[in-house]
């Protein structure tokens, strides 16, 4: 894993915060921007600079760690993964109702340390596929119609009514009118999600209701299976054992 992680410790015994940044010089992709001694230093280095994973002790002067994860729930600084590291094992349900990542306690050995950090790993790496994901265009598909080329969102298609050389495609909130053959959108839409049942209908598969041998539910409606497609039909509709008949 090739980002650094920036890691703050809140600690206000020196020598449980030199076994943290122990373990933490072991780990290559690590940056430690600091110790903080106790909770009201912790707020202004997390408004001052990013920190990607906060080790926080419980028991502190002035505002304990419990106090200190409620505060950071409603202000608008942007809240680090936290891990607990604490000689009381009787707030792990409280350090847990405020989403902490791990609770650890002193002595820390380092396999449970190092379980600690998997978790944060994991989650990272969570993230950045989620953020991969909502940065990657939504599939579409531009038709005519209206005398304008309109762009039209492949998750947004309930199902496609053939009427000889016009098409309905009917979506969630809209009807589209548009002079293709049916054909064109079997050929170009993507198999893997849409389906012909009838040599009028085109259907999303991902908004199927309910089925049997003779029609297809979708949001309501019903629409038919054409005899010459029953077989396919069944056939991608069988992976949970299910026959048409």
């Amino acid at each position: 894993m090739n980002l650094k992680t920036k890691c703050l410790i809140v600690e206000d015994e020196p020598l449980a915060a030199e076994v943290i940044e122990n373990y933490l010089s072991k780990l290559p992709n690590v940056v430690l921007l600091g110790v903080c001694t106790d909770a009201i230093k912790a707020s202004e280095k997390l408004h001052t600079e990013e920190v990607d994973l906060l080790f926080l002790d419980i028991n502190m002067p002035e505002v304990s760690g419990i106090d200190f994860l409620r505060t950071l729930l409603i202000t608008a600084v942007k809240r680090p993964q936290i891990i607990i590291t604490t000689a009381y094992r009787d707030f792990a349900v409280d350090a847990f109702e405020l989403n902490v990542l791990d609770y650890l306690v002193k002595p820390i050995p380092i396999t449970r340390f190092m379980q600690a950090m998997n978790k944060y790993y994991q989650s990272l790496q969570h993230e950045i596929s989620n953020r991969i994901v909502e940065q990657q265009p939504l599939p579409f598909i531009y038709v005519k119609a209206d005398k304008k080329t309109q762009k039209l969102l492949l998750k947004d298609i309930v199902y496609i009514e053939s009427l000889k050389d016009y098409v309905k495609i009917h979506t969630n909130n809209k009807v589209i009118v548009t002079k293709h053959q049916i054909s064109h959108f079997e050929d170009n839409l993507p198999e893997q999600d849409f389906m012909r049942i009838h040599r009028s209908f085109i259907i999303a598969v991902n908004k199927i209701q309910a089925f049997n041998a003779d029609h297809i539910d979708i949001l309501d409606i019903e629409l038919p299976i054409g005899r010459s497609y029953r077989e396919k039909v069944a056939q991608r509709l069988r992976p949970t054992n299910t026959r048409l008949t």
